[in-house]
């Protein structure tokens, strides 16, 4: 029997959520009211994942590719799309959202600072942070009045309401669910505020080193961004450790405001269907795909109950 991990996470998809814990698991809603579940295939990278500072990058990577298999799933079950995304439609994606990040993240704050003609490095790396948290809040703040988006925030909430139902070591049940924050210290969307944080202090250190024409900052930036991942990823699990400290949630803060916009409350069924989702990551003897009609708690017509799904896989 394998071991249940003292710690889980997962992410929102269309009409979903994601769980990985024992197994990496996609729970979505079908057009038709039922819930279809699928292991998604998630390979351990090895001792590449577990390098400090080296594994951050990677690690976010893996995330990425895990959760665009997770987000082809749930666009074909929920009805968005007629057909899965092939590995080349992936890797085209995966590669395009890379650039995006690269320029809007790396190579845009450069050139909207330079022109300040700021003589010192830290200064210079402090401003452009600066601009580059207002690009990602007014992105995340734009996109957060789109209807689709609306509701993947709020299976975003479901996600860490039924995360912290288990950290608490409470009954997978919207019962004891309800009652937890939407907000999660471990959240990626933290993981992006502190990544500017990173991004001064390193690229404030980049400077030091010279590099200081415009074209020496874009490449130092662009090169040095997986750096800027892998500090980012350790502070975050750092933090994520003392968050019942005192200066833990002070550190921790500034992502969890951000989480404000990024995740919404969820209705009953969009937190059955993440807690579903982390019932099944958590059953080492499920693999595969099922399809299973569960019921809201006030709807009496439901064909398996939350109670039976949870007695099933306790079994």
């Amino acid at each position: 029997m394998k071991v249940k991990p003292k710690t889980v996470g997962g992410q929102a998809v269309i009409e979903g959520v994601m769980m990985k814990g024992i197994n990496t698991v996609v729970a979505v809603k079908r057009k038709d009211g039922k819930i279809s579940i699928k292991t998604i295939k998630d390979n351990s990278w090895g001792i590449i994942e577990k390098i400090p500072i080296i594994r951050g990058f990677f690690v976010l990577l893996h995330s990425m590719i895990i959760g665009m298999n997770a987000l082809s799933y749930s666009a074909n079950i929920s009805g968005e799309e007629d057909e899965d995304l092939t590995t080349k439609d992936m890797v085209i994606a995966i590669l395009f959202a890379i650039v995006i990040a690269t320029l809007g993240f790396g190579v845009l704050p450069v050139l909207i600072t330079k022109p300040f003609k700021i003589q010192s490095e830290f200064l210079f790396a402090f401003i452009e942070g600066l601009i580059r948290a207002a690009l990602v809040i007014a992105y995340i703040w734009a996109i957060s009045f789109m209807k689709d988006i609306k509701r993947v925030f709020q299976y975003h909430g479901a996600e860490h309401k039924s995360v912290h139902t288990y950290e608490n070591n409470e009954p997978l049940e919207t019962a004891y669910a309800k009652k937890y924050t939407t907000l999660h210290p471990r959240c990626g969307t933290s993981f992006l505020i502190i990544t500017v944080f990173a991004s001064i202090i390193v690229f404030a250190i980049s400077g030091g080193f010279g590099w200081n024409s415009t074209w020496e900052k874009i490449i130092s930036r662009i090169v040095l961004l997986p750096i800027v991942a892998g500090v980012a990823y350790e502070f975050q699990r750092f933090t994520a450790k003392i968050i019942d400290t005192k200066i833990g949630k002070i550190l921790a803060y500034p992502g969890l405001t951000l989480q404000k916009i990024t995740t919404k409350e969820p209705d009953e069924e969009q937190l059955n269907i993440g807690l579903l989702s982390l019932k099944y990551a958590l059953d080492e003897n499920f693999n595969g795909e099922i399809v299973v009609d569960i019921q809201n708690t006030n709807d009496e017509k439901s064909v398996v109950s939350n109670k039976e799904v949870n007695n099933i896989l306790l079994q």
